[in-house]
């Protein structure tokens, strides 16, 4: 089974975007569906699947903020927004 990658991918990361890291532990079962969903969809990442999921999750809660949808919608879409 391929490890998922841990390091930095400049894809999903604009140049001029800060990044914040943290750590978090994920249960086993979530870890292996986000392993497989990876293995079967090459164009994503932990990291794209992360910040989509995250995203989503606080325009869902009302969150609302341009750079929080442009983000959402362009790890959904694959495109990347300059302002």
């Amino acid at each position: 089974m391929k490890e998922l990658n841990y390091d930095e991918n400049s894809k999903v990361l604009n140049q001029k975007d800060e990044v914040i890291s943290f750590k978090c532990e994920l249960q086993e079962n979530l870890q292996k569906a986000m392993k497989q969903f990876v293995e079967e969809h090459p164009n994503w990442d932990q990291y794209r699947i992360l910040q989509a999921a995250i995203a989503g999750f606080l325009m869902q809660k009302g969150f609302q903020n341009r750079d929080l949808t442009r983000l959402y919608i362009g790890n959904m879409f694959s495109m990347n927004f300059d302002n």
